[in-house]
């Protein structure tokens, strides 16, 4: 008698005595499988991979959205650092305090650099 017996392990004919249906869908996935290994394994696989990125972009939106929700909490005032000791605005005023001023006369000076830093002077 020989040490591996010529008989396969699951009948290449199904019988309804030794054979149950899920065992024969999977008999024949794994035959298919060798013959089409792209088609039954890496399209489901990637078909899998961007409906998921489909699925849980709204997921991700939502999280998102909660946290934009949470940080918007605070005013337009707080936000511009305006509590109540502000100074109270008058545009007239503004216009002519900012119109009093000599725009024209100026001079450029040169902030004092580090010592060892570039001034960026060309010589």
């Amino acid at each position: 008698m020989p040490i591996f017996s010529r008989r396969r392990f699951l009948p290449s004919t199904p019988t309804s005595q030794n054979t149950s249906l899920p065992t024969l869908l999977a008999a024949r996935y794994r035959s298919s499988m060798q013959r089409h290994p792209f088609l039954l394994f890496g399209l489901p696989f990637m078909a899998t991979i961007v409906a998921g990125s489909f699925f849980l972009t709204p997921a991700t939106a939502l999280r998102y959205e909660k946290y934009d929700r949470k940080v918007q909490r605070m005013t337009q005032e707080e936000a511009m650092g305006l509590g109540k000791d502000r100074r109270k605005v008058d545009l007239n005023e503004e216009y002519y305090r900012l119109a009093a001023k000599d725009l024209y006369n100026w001079e450029n000076k040169r902030v004092q650099r580090f010592k060892g830093e570039h001034d960026g002077i060309l010589e």
